[in-house]
C-alpha cells in the first residue's frame, strides 16, 4: 500500500501579520498533483490542519477544496486533529464531506480502525485524535499527562489490532521522545517530560504517522514527522519542506521516500551594520524573499522597518541585537533617575538604558545641552 503522510498545515496562520492562504493552496495544489501522480493509496493528515480553534470562512474553503481535491484522485484521506484544532468544528465539518475523506476528533472512537485493503491484505489505520488530557479525566480516570492519555490510548489501538491482524498504521499528533524541537514553532509543547510520549508506545506499529513537529524527522524506520507544508519561520529556512512517500509491504516493513514542496518565497535572515545592510549589492538576491534583518549598531535607528523594506520589499522581521552588549548597572533604572542631580543627568541615566549602557555622544550632547539652555532661558524669562 502506498501511503502519503503530511501534517501540520495550519490553515489561516500568517506570517509576521502576513496571510498565508494564497501560498498554503499553491502549495497544496502540487500536494494534490503528487498524491495523482504516485499513485498513492491514502493521504495522512497528522494533525493541526487548522492554526486556530476558531478559523475563518477562506480557511474552511481552502480545506475543503483540498480535501475534495485529493478525494478527486481516487486515493482515501484520513485526517486527525491537532492541538490547534477545534475538534468539535473539525469533526462538525466531517459530516459534510465526501466518501473516503475521513476526520477524526472524538476520542470515543479510538481503536477503531479505517480499515482499506490491497493485493496483500488488510491495512487497519487507527487515527488518534490530539489528546489533551484536561478534557479526557471524565473518560479516563487517572490520566493527568501527555504520555499517560496516549498509552491509554494505545492500549485500545495495540488490543484490536492484535484481534484483527494485518498490518498496522497509527496517526497521531504529538511530542514524541527523541524528536529535535523545531525553532520557534511548537508554541504549545512543554518539554519538562511530562508531555513526552515514549517511543515504545509504538512497538508492534508497522507505521506511526506524526504531526505537532515542523520539520520532517525520523525517530525510527516505522515513526516519522512530515512537518509542516509551508516555513513558518525564520528559524526553519534551511528546512525542506515536504511529505514522506511510504510503500508499505505485505510483511509490514516500509520504504519510505520524500517527496519535496516548493517553497513559494524564500526566507533569509540578514545580520550587519543596518547601513551596509542596506547598501551591500550582494542582497541584490534577496529582493523577492522574505528577509528578517538583525542589525548590530550600538543604538537602534529610526524606523528601520520602513526603511528596510524599501529596500526589501517582503522583508518581515527587523531586530536590534547589537554586536556588543554592555553588562548592566547593578542599580535599578528607578534608584539611577533618583540619584539624577540634574536634566542631563537624567537624559543621560535615559540613553544609557535604552542603548546597552551607551550614553550620548558627542554631538548629541551637544544639542542635549543646547535644548537645555533654551529652556532654562524661556523659562527665565516668563
Amino acid at each position: 500500500m502506498r501511503i502519503l503522510h503530511t501534517s501540520d498545515w495550519h490553515i489561516g496562520r500568517t506570517f509576521h501579520g502576513h496571510s498565508t492562504l494564497d501560498a498554503l493552496r499553491g502549495v497544496l495544489d502540487v500536494l494534490v498533483a503528487q498524491v495523482r501522480e504516485q499513485e498513492v493509496d491514502v493521504v495522512l493528515v497528522a494533525g493541526d490542519v487548522f492554526d486556530s480553534a476558531t478559523p475563518a470562512a477562506a480557511a474552511y474553503r481552502l480545506l475543503s477544496d483540498t480535501l475534495a481535491a485529493l478525494a478527486d484522485t481516487g486515493a482515501q484521506v484520513v485526517v486527525t486533529s491537532g492541538n490547534h484544532d477545534s475538534a468539535a468544528r473539525l469533526g462538525f465539518q466531517s459530516a459534510l464531506l465526501r466518501e473516503g475523506v475521513r476526520v477524526a476528533t472524538d476520542p470515543a472512537t479510538i481503536g477503531t480502525p479505517v480499515t482499506l485493503r490491497d493485493a496483500d491484505g488488510d491495512v487497519h489505520i487507527y487515527p488518534l485524535p490530539y489528546l489533551e488530557p484536561a478534557l479526557l479525566r471524565h473518560r479516563w480516570e487517572g490520566v493527568r499527562t501527555q504520555e499517560q492519555a496516549m498509552s491509554r490510548a494505545m492500549e485500545l489501538v495495540h488490543a484490536d489490532r492484535v484481534s484483527r491482524g494485518g498490518r498496522s498504521v497509527v496517526v497521531a499528533h504529538c511530542f514524541a521522545a527523541g524528536v529535535e524541537p523545531t525553532h520557534g514553532l511548537e508554541r504549545d509543547i512543554q518539554q519538562g517530560g511530562l508531555d513526552v510520549v515514549p517511543l515504545s508506545l509504538f512497538d508492534g506499529i508497522d507505521y506511526v504517522a506524526l504531526g505537532h513537529i515542523h520539520g520532517r524527522q525520523r525517530l525510527a524506520d516505522h515513526v516519522r514527522y512530515a512537518g509542516a507544508p509551508l516555513h513558518y519561520s525564520f528559524g526553519e529556512a534551511t528546512k525542506p519542506r515536504g511529505s514522506w512517500l511510504i510503500d508499505l509491504a505485505a510483511d509490514g516493513s516500509n520504504v519510505a521516500r520524500w517527496l519535496e514542496l516548493p517553497v513559494p518565497r524564500s526566507l533569509v535572515t540578514l545580520r550587519g551594520a543596518f547601513e551596509e545592510i542596506l547598501a551591500d549589492p550582494a542582497y541584490a538576491g534577496h529582493d523577492a524573499d522574505w528577509v528578517a534583518i538583525e542589525y548590530t549598531d550600538s543604538v537602534p535607528v529610526r524606523d528601520p522597518m520602513r526603511r528596510a523594506q524599501e529596500r526589501f520589499p517582503f522583508c518581515a522581521h527587523v531586530a536590534h541585537l547589537p554586536a556588543v552588549t554592555r553588562s548592566r548597572a547593578d542599580t535599578s533604572y528607578v534608584a539611577r533617575v533618583r540619584a539624577a542631580r540634574s536634566d542631563r543627568d537624567l537624559l543621560d541615566v535615559f540613553l544609557r538604558h535604552v542603548r546597552e549602557g551607551e550614553g550620548a555622544t558627542t554631538a548629541e550632547a551637544d544639542v542635549l545641552a543646547e535644548v537645555l539652555d533654551d529652556r532654562i532661558r524661556v523659562e527665565a524669562s516668563l
